[in-house]
């Protein structure tokens, strides 16, 4: 997986933005404002991706290039390293994971919002299981 695979992804992701707000060179993937991915933009080395804690230990003893998040809270954070062969499949899979977790946390009028974004609400706002 490539850096623009990787964007389209995460992008793909219902209410993702991308933003630079460390540096120009700090790509970080946002849901309804709160971040769940980090990487760099020009290297593609690393990504930094939320995690349960009891996973994210039990992934670090399992992967090699699974390491404690570079510059993030090491309990909630894990960098994925590049530098070697990662599947593809495991980064959407831990992606995924990292979103799925800050979309939990979000308020629930954020969450609300973010199913309207995701066209999984009805006119009221009601949540359709359907997907349509």
């Amino acid at each position: 997986m490539d850096i623009e695979q990787y964007r389209e992804f995460c992008l793909s992701l219902p209410g993702t933005e991308e933003r630079f707000p460390f540096d120009e060179d700090a790509l970080v993937f946002f849901v309804m404002d709160k971040m769940y991915s980090l990487t760099n933009v020009d290297t593609f080395n690393f990504i930094n991706l939320k995690c349960d804690p009891e996973r994210a230990a039990e992934l670090r003893e399992q992967y090699d290039f699974v390491r404690p998040g570079y510059h993030m809270n090491k309990k909630h954070w894990n960098s994925i390293m590049l530098d070697g062969p990662v599947p593809g499949q495991l980064i959407r899979e831990w992606t995924r994971h990292s979103y799925d977790l800050v979309v939990a946390n979000l308020s629930k009028k954020d969450q609300e919002a973010l199913k309207r974004l995701d066209g999984r609400a009805g006119p009221t706002g009601a949540w359709r299981s359907d997907g349509a």
